[in-house]
């Protein structure tokens, strides 16, 4: 059965992220914000629990572990590129990051834990898969740089938020009910370890 390709724009609704489905693709237009940055999830989680102003309102928008540069030319900034960073590094804050922030969309790619899961579902939140290894394909999505904070940070770690234009494909690899392609394969692989190391001659 083939996955169910949604073209979306942001911002989005709790409803519209509710009906994602397990492996269907997504294609994203408008404004995303993104950071690889751990110093910058913490400053971010930290206004969070503080209650202090943030340079950006992501209510309804999307937050992704997508590195980028920004080369600052005469007639103003441009992203170059797009690639996805492991999401695992930022299961610390993200919980908070997910219940703080009011986002309907989070990724990168590697998952998120339990812990960020559980606060998807709580909040009507989605996790997009982005391929690794895809810039090159991610990257044409780039239309235009919105904003630029925390530029003390080098570039790949401020808080940007960038234009696209059909951003994709990813694939919905942790749904807004809480089911998560990680666990289902983690399940999988966990149950075939005793005749794996049967067959390899192990005890």
């Amino acid at each position: 059965m083939m996955s169910k390709i949604h073209d979306l724009h942001l911002p989005l609704t709790r409803e519209s992220v509710l009906d994602l489905k397990l492996g269907d693709m997504v294609r994203l237009s408008g404004e995303i914000t993104v950071s690889i940055g751990l110093p910058t999830h913490r400053r971010l989680a930290e206004a969070v629990s503080e209650g202090s102003p943030l340079p950006v309102d992501l209510r309804d928008g999307a937050f992704f572990h997508l590195s980028t540069y920004v080369d600052e030319t005469v007639d103003g900034p441009v992203p170059l590129y797009l690639n996805p960073s492991t999401s695992t590094r930022y299961n610390t804050w993200m919980p908070t990051l997910i219940r703080g922030l009011g986002v309907r969309l989070v990724g990168g790619k590697g998952g998120l834990d339990e812990a960020s899961t559980a606060a998807m579902r709580e909040c009507g939140c989605v996790y997009l898969s982005f391929l690794g290894g895809g810039a090159h394909l991610l990257s044409r999505s780039l239309r235009r740089v919105v904003a630029m904070n925390w530029t003390e940070y080098i570039s790949q770690f401020r808080l940007l938020t960038l234009e696209v234009e059909q951003l994709g494909p990813a694939t919905v690899a942790i749904d807004a009910h809480g089911n998560s392609l990680y666990a289902q394969l983690h399940e999988r692989a966990s149950a075939r370890m005793p005749e794996i190391v049967s067959a390899l001659g192990h005890r």
